[in-house]
């Protein structure tokens, strides 16, 4: 059997940063064969500067919307970005197809090996049939008004029907849009979905979000009036959003928690307690690009969260780059330690798409590709 070598002034393992003196071999397809020493390495071993590492986990995206990149401008705030979302994808469905084409290109040659993608219809599935990345397919519902949540999980399974056709059940899920936009009698058909074995959620993307839940008033408010969605019957429950749904999750749903800029230590020490399994899921560049803030991720690393990183869509972002998120966050996290953000972009998004046992670090039996970053995290490129 044929294999290949590689060395670099450091390889990230998906755990740990190793010096110089070791040597990544695998297969000529990329399949993780041994880490070993240099002396006993052997002839042809390709030397580079850099890091090397296993490729990058994207929790979070919505590829169908890739052809609205510049359609909305930023600073939005998230109640006016979701109403033109709403308001504006619908275009030629050649010209979704060609977007979403291309924005796979990009994550390819960004390092993305697999993704966790929002579904609104199967419109990416052309595209993920070529399987050139391991995706979880979760099937978004959404409806606040209770009189048409059968509908909206009906039609949420229909889609749900049509992806697994081409993929394992798996990685496919039903899954809540976010606790704005989900009747309680919608919640109750999604968490009890039987082939629901992980759950993702946007969670407190903007502090309208808190505000609704704990008194009804803010962004959301006129939101709904624009979206003319009756919301009388509405009693907030006088907390947080988080603390409000959180426990509509059953506990043995895995759950993938996006954007989280608005989560609080109290929310933190709540989900701690709630005893679920959660990853907390960053999408800088796109809170930048919806709201001008960020998370406070410090808060989250001293709580001793799991955290993944996702790119969210073009609508909200000016590239899918796990790397640009890595870099976003070392701009205002700078104490936060490389080998940390390389393990947030692998080994633990593999671990929150239940993807482990295939993907994010070199160990045997797995395959999950090979990149060379620079030092400093500024570039990336494929290796395998």
């Amino acid at each position: 059997m044929a294999y290949q070598k590689f060395v670099a002034d450091q390889l990230f393992d998906g755990y740990n940063l190793l010096n110089e003196q070791h040597v990544l071999i695998t297969t000529e397809d990329g399949r993780f064969e041994n880490i070993t020493d240099i002396r006993d390495a052997g002839d042809d071993v390709q030397a580079f500067s850099g890091i090397l590492s296993p490729g990058f986990i994207n929790c979070h995206c919505h590829l169908e919307l890739s052809h609205m990149k510049g359609l909305i401008g930023e600073g939005t705030g998230l109640a006016d970005f979701v109403l033109k979302v709403v308001t504006q994808r619908h275009v030629p469905e050649e010209q979704i197809l060609n977007a979403i084409q291309n924005a796979e290109d990009e994550m390819l040659a960004n390092g993305i090996v697999a993704v966790g993608d929002i579904c609104n219809n199967t419109l990416t599935l052309p595209q993920k049939t070529k399987r050139r990345i391991r995706y979880h397919n979760f099937v978004e519902a959404s409806g606040f008004n209770p009189q048409i949540a059968a509908d909206r999980f009906e039609r949420s399974l229909s889609f749900y029907n049509q992806y697994i056709q081409h993929s394992s059940t798996q990685y496919n899920s039903i899954v809540p849009h976010a606790p704005y936009s989900v009747a309680d009698e919608l919640w109750q058909m999604i968490v009890h979905f039987p082939g629901n074995h992980l759950m993702t959620m946007h969670n407190q993307e903007s502090i309208a979000e808190n505000e609704w839940f704990i008194d009804k008033k803010g962004d959301f408010v006129d939101f709904y009036r624009k979206m003319k969605i009756d919301t009388s019957f509405f009693q907030p429950p006088g907390k947080s959003s988080l603390q409000s749904c959180l426990l509509k999750f059953l506990k043995n749903q895995p759950l993938i928690l996006v954007h989280n800029v608005h989560t609080s230590e109290e929310d933190l020490v709540f989900a701690r307690a709630s005893r679920r399994q959660i990853h907390w899921c960053f999408c800088p560049n796109a809170n930048r690009y919806i709201g001008g803030q960020l998370p406070a991720i410090d808060l989250f690393i001293d709580e001793g969260t799991e955290i993944v990183l996702g790119t969210d869509s073009l609508a909200s972002n000016h590239q899918l780059s796990i790397l640009e998120e890595l870099k976003t966050i070392r701009r205002y996290f700078p104490g936060i330690a490389i080998d940390q953000l390389l393990r947030w972009a692998t080994l633990n998004g593999a671990r929150a798409l239940q993807m482990d046992k295939l993907l994010g670090s070199f160990e045997a039996g797995k395959q999950p590709g090979v990149l060379l970053c620079e030092n400093d995290l500024s570039s990336v490129r494929r290796l395998l």
